[in-house]
């Protein structure tokens, strides 16, 4: 892990690389409750056009904060963070399910906070989401 003590706007953190399968939307669909049949049905996938069963969003957005918690080692330092859905993930009924690759930067320093841009993609362009922004305290 990289000392988050003194970042730098530029500083690159550590890459991520999450696997999604579909005993993964199982487990999030018993915990969180959400049993949209989008997330686990491909025929419902099919009547919206999807490729296939979808990650829940919210699944996505918990998961690519790991980029910024790994850094930082401690959840409680994040003060904020937002993100706005751009595409689905589609996760295809394999045993390797889909990877998503995250990057994150750090923006601005000011005040005790890093201020950090978190890019998530599917394969090698296809951002899952965007205006990704998390603040962690410093100090």
């Amino acid at each position: 892990m990289t000392d988050f003590h003194a970042p730098e706007p530029g500083q690159e953190l550590p890459e991520l690389t999450l696997r999604f399968t579909r005993a993964d939307l199982v487990r999030y669909a018993g915990a969180s409750g959400d049993f949209n049949p989008i997330h686990w049905s491909d025929r419902a996938a099919a009547v919206l056009n999807l490729e296939s069963v979808i990650a829940h969003g919210m699944l996505t957005m918990g998961r690519a904060l790991r980029v910024v918690t790994n850094w930082v080692g401690d959840p409680d330092r994040v003060v904020s963070y937002g993100v706005r859905f751009t595409k689905p993930v589609p996760v295809p009924d394999t045993d390797e399910g889909v990877e998503v690759r995250v990057t994150a930067t750090v923006k601005a320093v000011a005040d005790g906070r890093a201020t950090i841009a978190i890019d998530a993609l599917l394969g090698e362009s296809t951002k899952v989401l965007g205006s990704a922004t998390a603040e962690v305290r410093l100090d």
